[in-house]
């Protein structure tokens, strides 16, 4: 028998413990299907907590995630706390529980189904063979740098200051170029280097980096034309590695690609094995209760999990496989059906994901 793996569970808010509970149903059939076994603790994260605890990140909940092997959370937020000051926002939990967890990289896989091409908004032959992933560093920049309001003779004054070190970018170019030469050895480096000097920065620093990776292609791009590029040639990345902001905005960007932002799956790991697993889309207020969010990336998330922080490969390709077959038979959710009158809700989508996976 394997060892137990601890996974600490924070659902979260809207559509979060919708989905959520689709992927721990997927988790259930892995242990059925491969033997491993799973121990879940469950924690309140974002507006939920914000509402019980007066803060989005409690410490039983930072406790819980520190004592596990990984995180699987939904998702937070909503407009109910919009105009919250900025401590009791649901995003600030995100940014803490990152940098108290020190995840500093984010991993965006963005790949087209060839059944789910006409759910993008893009002609199918511009998407054809895309397959990227977007490594987003997580716990610097603009994100993080001090924040500030002050008075002029013009007014108000708001400053946001981005910071960023050798090391901070170091380690995530490193990343970048070690997940390319598993793939297509193909690194676009994306940045600001004519105007922001935190960007000739990081356009140093990749290129001292290089070397180390010859087999690597390494593509400087800046962010202005890798957002055209992504919508014009899409397929010919293959790893892109950037910067907090400008890694937010593209793989928000990509994730329209596959034609629904509820196919995507997220991870944000540090230097070890842990990692916290998420799907990119948010909470979705306006259809939260009405069991028709899409859970395929929760459930897509999971996959990751499994494969990034456990190295469980065979489960993680089960999962994916069951994806595939599922789409590729017809079934869709709301979100991503071309007759609307057919998709499917968040349970049944998952029933039959359950249903599909095999050794």
């Amino acid at each position: 028998m394997s060892d137990v793996k601890k996974l600490a569970i924070l659902p979260g808010d809207g559509i979060g413990p919708e989905v959520v509970a689709e992927a721990e149903k997927v988790l259930k059939k892995v242990e059925e299907l491969f033997g491993h076994r799973f121990e879940t603790s469950r924690g309140v994260f974002g507006g939920i907590a914000i509402d019980q605890y007066g803060t989005p990140l409690p410490e039983d909940t930072l406790a819980i995630c520190k004592e596990a092997d990984a995180v699987l959370l939904g998702a937070v937020g909503g407009p109910k706390w919009d105009n919250n000051p900025k401590e009791t926002r649901p995003e600030t939990g995100l940014l803490g529980i990152r940098k108290a967890l020190g995840l500093f990289s984010n991993i965006r896989p963005a790949v087209i189904f060839d059944c789910l091409k006409e759910a993008s908004t893009l002609k199918p032959e511009v998407l054809e063979g895309t397959d990227l992933i977007v490594v987003r560093e997580l716990t610097g920049g603009s994100y993080f740098g001090e924040k500030f309001r002050r008075e002029t003779e013009n007014g108000q004054e708001a400053v946001d200051t981005c910071v960023y070190n050798v090391k901070e970018i170091e380690r995530i170019v490193h990343q970048g170029f070690q997940i390319a030469q598993k793939r297509r050895k193909k690194l676009a480096s994306v940045d600001k280097a004519n105007v922001m000097e935190t960007s000739r920065l990081w356009r140093e620093t990749v290129n001292k980096i290089a070397p180390q990776y010859p087999d690597v292609e390494l593509e400087h791009i800046l962010v202005d034309n890798c957002a055209m590029q992504l919508l014009r040639r899409p397929a010919s990345f293959d790893v892109i590695v950037t910067e907090n902001m400008f890694g937010d905005i593209l793989s928000d960007e990509a994730a329209m690609l596959t034609g629904s932002i509820g196919m995507l799956a997220s991870a944000s790991l540090g230097e070890g094995s842990f990692g916290l697993y998420e799907p990119v889309h948010g909470s979705a207020p306006d259809i939260a209760g009405q069991g028709i969010a899409n859970p395929i990336a929760t459930i897509l998330s999971v996959a990751l999990m499994l494969k990034l922080s456990f190295n469980y490969q065979e489960a993680g390709d089960s999962i994916e496989r069951a994806v595939k077959n599922v789409l590729d038979a017809g079934h869709r959710t709301g979100d991503i059906a071309v007759d609307k009158s057919k998709a499917l809700g968040t349970t049944a989508m998952g029933d039959l994901i359950v249903a599909a996976m095999t050794r």
